[in-house]
């Protein structure tokens, strides 16, 4: 197993509210299509981690549960400090006391994203207050100094089957994106927060890559994508990140990634598995 410091890495709370759909969703697609439809924000009664991100009558879909907090520092603290994987507990309402587990977060509408099985979320109800074991940021890779990691639960990460090859790591993962095709959100300042979008405007090259086939929660690997100290192209760096949000009829959008692991060397490399999905690795029914 790799070494990490993570009996130092600090558990604390964040905390959020369900949050209420904003606006009209009225929308220009890539094509001039003007559409009205489902985006973010609410409760995906049947959208979830493990289903297709693609396909969806809907924009920048997001699975499950989408919480904010309406104080904006604090929500940068929730955006920040929640991590993939952590513990989610409802703390008011018919729901209370469901507990789920912290699927991504979504820039922009800077909401962190949920999952609960599905008679919690019966229950659940807009406003209704969740609380994260936030756990994650501040943890390293003891032998690996050259590798950032950021926004994912320890234990989660010990789940992934990663393996030591000397200075490198091999990663599993569904898929390869190539840096062209990273479009919203490249040119933040921070990748601890947030994602950033797979372009999908030109669906042949997509298919050509096989990321038609992506699903919410899958590993993909980031070629020369740089996320250490923000966003941007370099030139033999390496990320990996995990998807959170559907395709977008958008342009320069698609399915948003949450990133997870980053280099500025080309020393973490791609192991490509079927499965290689948080839904498999926190027991999703």
């Amino acid at each position: 197993m790799i070494k990490t410091n993570k009996e130092k890495v600090v558990k604390w709370s964040v905390q959020g509210k369900v949050h209420h759909p904003t606006g009209g969703n009225y929308r220009i697609s890539y094509d001039g299509e003007p559409c009205v439809l489902p985006a973010t924000g609410g409760i995906s009664y049947n959208v979830k981690v493990g289903d297709s991100a693609f396909g969806w009558s809907g924009d920048h879909v997001e699975p499950g549960v989408s919480i904010k907090n309406e104080n904006a520092t604090e929500n940068a603290a929730v955006m920040t400090f929640a991590c993939i994987g952590n513990e989610a507990k409802v703390v008011s309402g018919d729901a209370k006391g469901a507990k789920g587990y912290v699927t991504g977060m979504h820039g922009g509408i800077d909401h962190v994203l949920i999952y609960f099985k599905s008679e919690d979320l019966e229950n659940l109800a807009i406003d209704d207050k969740i609380m994260i074991k936030a756990y994650g940021q501040g943890l390293k890779l003891e032998d690996h100094k050259d590798i950032h990691v950021m926004s994912i639960d320890p234990d989660l990460f010990e789940k992934l089957g990663i393996e030591e090859a000397g200075e490198k790591i091999k990663v599993p993962v569904v898929g390869i994106v190539p840096p062209y095709l990273m479009g919203s959100g490249i040119g933040s300042n921070n990748a601890h927060s947030g994602d950033y979008d797979i372009m999908t405007e030109d669906m042949a090259e997509i298919k050509r890559l096989g990321l038609d086939k992506l699903r919410f929660g899958d590993l993909v690997l980031l070629q020369d994508c740089d996320n250490t100290y923000g966003r941007g192209y370099l030139k033999g760096a390496v990320s990996i990140g995990v998807v959170v949000h559907s395709d977008c009829i958008k342009a320069g959008h698609g399915p948003g990634i949450t990133t997870i692991l980053s280099s500025k060397k080309p020393i973490i490399e791609a192991v490509i598995k079927d499965k290689a999905n948080i839904a498999d690795y926190m027991g999703v029914e």
